[in-house]
């Protein structure tokens, strides 16, 4: 009788132990994916072709995404623009800090160099005088570049802005478009 009852005290804490395991890795995986990862609903036409209204995000927070590199040209950001720390903007990198930035002949140029931008929904119906970019600053764009608030009407977007990367789709479901700065100098 006294094994039987060993065994089943045994049993209980070897339960319970694995119980206990699975709690503290939930909690660990939970902390770890708050301080990684957020997700975003895309509000708005600026970003077509590329996200549609309603679409959702997994975004990786700037402190992940940006820990061994610094903010690229093409990358997809989310942000809160410099005027409302309270709403979340989502467009595309274009210009860095120290760029000069140039709207002419449905095209943009960075530093004189015109971008291939596969993205873009129709090229831009107006003209932009070249705008160095602040340093700590980015100018942005959305891909629907007709029908967006973005840094053509005069705002850039500072580092400390950036919430983070779009980095999946998951409604619907698909990756992310950036295109690296080779990808879109035409003259390189």
């Amino acid at each position: 009788m006294e094994t039987r009852l060993g065994g089943n005290s045994y049993q209980m804490r070897t339960f319970f132990r694995d119980i206990l395991g699975t709690i503290i890795l939930a909690i660990v995986i939970f902390f770890l994916l708050q301080n990684t990862v957020q997700s975003f609903v895309v509000h708005g036409p600026s970003m077509k072709e590329s996200f549609h209204n309603g679409d959702r995000l997994l975004v990786l927070k700037a402190k992940v995404a940006y820990a061994f590199h610094e903010v690229e040209r093409g990358d997809v950001a989310i942000f809160h623009p410099p005027f409302n720390q309270r709403e979340d903007y989502i467009k595309r990198i274009v210009g860095l800090p120290g760029d000069t930035v140039e709207i002419k002949k449905e095209a943009v140029y960075i530093n004189g160099v015109k971008l291939d931008e596969p993205y873009v929904q129709e090229p831009p119906h107006y003209t932009l005088d070249p705008v160095k970019v602040p340093e700590n600053h980015y100018f942005v764009l959305g891909d629907n570049r007709n029908n967006s608030n973005d840094s053509h009407n005069g705002w850039t977007v500072p580092s400390q802005n950036i919430i983070g990367k779009a980095w999946l789709l998951i409604w619907p479901p698909g990756l992310v478009p950036n295109y690296s700065l080779n990808e879109q100098l035409v003259g390189s």
